[in-house]
């Protein structure tokens, strides 16, 4: 499946908000920045100062299928530290339910490494899952993510503790992971 990935502007935020679910889906692709329901203050809080790949701390981006432009989801790189050369990917939702299980996760995640890795020149790139969103849990290994541990009860839904899975890549690992892709 082919995708781009674009900035998230302000005329995304009907869009992201229309997926954004009930308050456990929200928490799950969004973790404890949203609360439910979201809103456009919210979205706008989150995006102002993103997306400047020189100098921001996070970039958001709105998913598009490339051959139509259709919006079938969103991600950002968050918490970049150029000083470090890490980040974290966040806010990852395949929203169009018809696109999901069908390699549309897959493909922001390669899309969004090469970002970390090729363009921004990153060492490290984290990430963190609920440990029952077993598809997302192999999207990220398939891509090459090692588990790095799990956080306990991280978050609390309703009278329910959530355990979180922390995941990391090395630039070195995902180079070798398009040597071989290249190679097939």
């Amino acid at each position: 499946m082919e995708i781009q990935l674009v900035p998230f502007t302000p005329q995304d935020f009907d869009e992201l908000i229309g997926w954004s679910g009930e308050a456990p889906f929200l928490m799950q692709w969004a973790g404890p920045m949203f609360h439910y329901p979201l809103t456009a203050e919210q979205l706008f809080a989150y995006n102002q100062d993103a997306n400047n790949e020189q100098t921001s701390d996070k970039l958001n981006y709105r998913v598009l299928l490339a051959s139509t432009n259709q919006g079938i989801g969103h991600v950002s790189i968050g918490s970049i530290d150029r000083d470090n050369g890490s980040a974290r990917v966040t806010k990852v939702i395949v929203g169009e339910s018809g696109f999901r299980g069908k390699g549309a996760g897959k493909a922001i995640v390669e899309a969004v490494l090469a970002i970390c890795f090729g363009k921004l020149g990153l060492h490290r790139v984290t990430l963190g899952v609920f440990d029952f969103n077993i598809p997302a849990l192999a999207t990220y290994k398939h891509a090459g993510f090692t588990i790095d541990g799990i956080l306990r009860d991280a978050r609390k839904m309703g009278e329910t503790y959530w355990n979180l899975v922390e995941m990391s890549i090395l630039e070195d690992e995902w180079r070798a992971i398009q040597k071989i892709g290249n190679q097939e």
